[in-house]
């Protein structure tokens, strides 16, 4: 869980220790993530998906991607990602994109206020059009 942000990482333990309380195991499948790894992330989408327009749905690039900066997580297994889903604002983790029920990032504010609605994938998130 290097480079990950210091209050990312934290909630994402308090998390994960309450949810062991609870019988249920919090993975992080991915983190912070290389320049050079997103990018090549998004060479295999595009050759997965055809082009760089549905590509964008999965993969952001190196630039926008919040796990370059370790803003980011990829959380599994399913049990996991469906205990966040319910407890997840109470840390302020939040899932960002519906297509992506594993993506979490932190969203402190959610904690008092709930996490804000989902994009229905990366390609509606402003932050990706830079």
């Amino acid at each position: 869980m290097a480079n990950l942000d210091p209050d990312l990482l934290a909630a994402l333990r308090r998390a994960a220790t309450d949810a062991a309380d609870h019988g249920v195991e919090i993975r992080v499948n991915g983190g912070w993530r290389s320049r050079e790894y997103q990018e090549q992330l998004l060479r295999d989408a595009v050759s997965k998906y055809g082009s760089e327009k549905e590509a964008a749905r999965w993969v952001a690039t190196a630039e926008t991607s919040a796990h370059v900066s370790g803003n980011a997580v990829d959380i599994g297994p399913f049990a996991a990602t469906a205990w966040l889903s319910e407890h997840g604002a109470g840390y302020g983790l939040c899932q960002i994109y519906r297509n992506e029920p594993w993506h979490y990032e932190l969203r402190p504010e959610a904690v008092d206020h709930g996490c804000p609605p989902m994009y229905a994938d990366p390609t509606h998130d402003p932050r990706m059009r830079q």
